[in-house]
């Protein structure tokens, strides 16, 4: 399971460190995509697949596995794995070494980066293991860099651009193929424009969610929804308006954040308002964007946002926009 969202793409007191653009490693790359029982830290991978490149992003070899979560499986008819289908499976401290060798030297891949890292290091964690990723990148940020011309951040989008068919969607296996195809033009195009690679810093996952309340019928709560706001002087310019997908935040305009997030939600929000952007401790129609990592959860936010059409974007996304803020008009 993969959350829904309209564009683009988390542990408390982690500090992520701003995107960096390298060539690709020696090892290539482990192309990744993990379905889970729902999209909070306390949800647990059932799937997992994983597809590994070369340098050059051939398919060199790929594997599957499901994964027994030892809980109830969450949304069934999204991934269609079912609790009588997962009991014979492994658990995940039973599958993490062969996983680990999988993705060991190699940059991860995936659709939604962060849920996906994510993910796959609170399993690492959980099992007292780390997840050997040094580094990943998100197809969602490399599509934007390119300036693919996608109508969304689906990964339907991005496979139908390129040709690719899925078969499966929310197969793990599949939906790493399917990546996998879209990736490899996706690099070559990068290489031939001379764009580089938006390379993110894994930092490993310590907050588990394990003692997040559990509410049926909706993703967990995180600590950061509870934390005062702090206490900003005004944003000097007026709300220029919502902001456009392919088009740079403007200065003004008002951004609200939810959920969890890899980066220390203080400074992602100091980061944005000395960017000039306003702070919003609430969505409404006025709302220019709201970052977050779960736009499908039941956050008072996330679910105003869905009502009255705010633009979302996840974090890695939002970092990405935050590097060229245009200067209000009015200025």
């Amino acid at each position: 399971m993969h959350p829904i969202q309209p564009e683009t793409y988390g542990a408390p007191r982690t500090v992520q460190v701003p995107a960096q653009r390298t060539a690709a490693p020696a090892e290539g790359f482990a192309v990744v995509d993990v379905e889970t029982t729902g999209l909070g830290r306390s949800d647990r991978v059932i799937s997992a697949g994983v597809y590994q490149l070369d340098p050059d992003g051939e398919v060199t070899d790929h594997w599957y596995t499901l994964v027994n979560p030892q809980r109830d499986p969450g949304p069934v008819w999204i991934h269609g794995l079912t609790s009588e289908l997962l009991s014979g499976a492994p658990t995940f401290p039973q599958i993490a070494d062969e996983f680990a060798d999988r993705l060991n030297g190699r940059v991860l891949v995936a659709h939604n980066a962060l849920f996906d890292w994510n993910m796959i290091s609170r399993e690492f964690a959980r099992a007292g293991l780390r997840a050997p990723v040094e580094q990943r990148i998100c197809t969602m940020v490399l599509s934007r860099d390119l300036r693919l011309p996608l109508p969304n951040g689906k990964l339907s989008s991005l496979a139908a651009h390129f040709g690719v068919r899925q078969q499966h969607a929310h197969n793990a296996l599949d939906d790493a193929r399917v990546l996998a195809e879209a990736f490899r033009p996706s690099l070559h195009l990068a290489r031939q424009g001379g764009v580089p690679l938006p390379v993110q810093a894994c930092v490993a996952v310590t907050d588990l969610g394990e003692d997040e309340p559990a509410t049926p019928g909706r993703a967990s709560w995180t600590g950061a929804a509870y934390r005062q706001a702090k206490k900003r002087p005004p944003c000097p310019y007026p709300n220029p308006g919502r902001w456009e997908d392919g088009k740079p935040l403007v200065q003004g305009m008002r951004v609200a954040f939810t959920g969890d997030t890899a980066t220390d939600r203080e400074l992602l929000e100091d980061r944005a308002a000395e960017a000039g952007l306003h702070i919003a401790t609430s969505v409404s129609r006025l709302t220019s964007l709201l970052v977050t990592n779960e736009p499908g959860s039941w956050s008072g936010k996330a679910r105003r946002a869905r009502e009255v059409g705010t633009p979302v974007v996840g974090e890695d996304a939002f970092l990405q926009l935050l590097r060229e803020v245009a200067p209000h008009p009015g200025a």
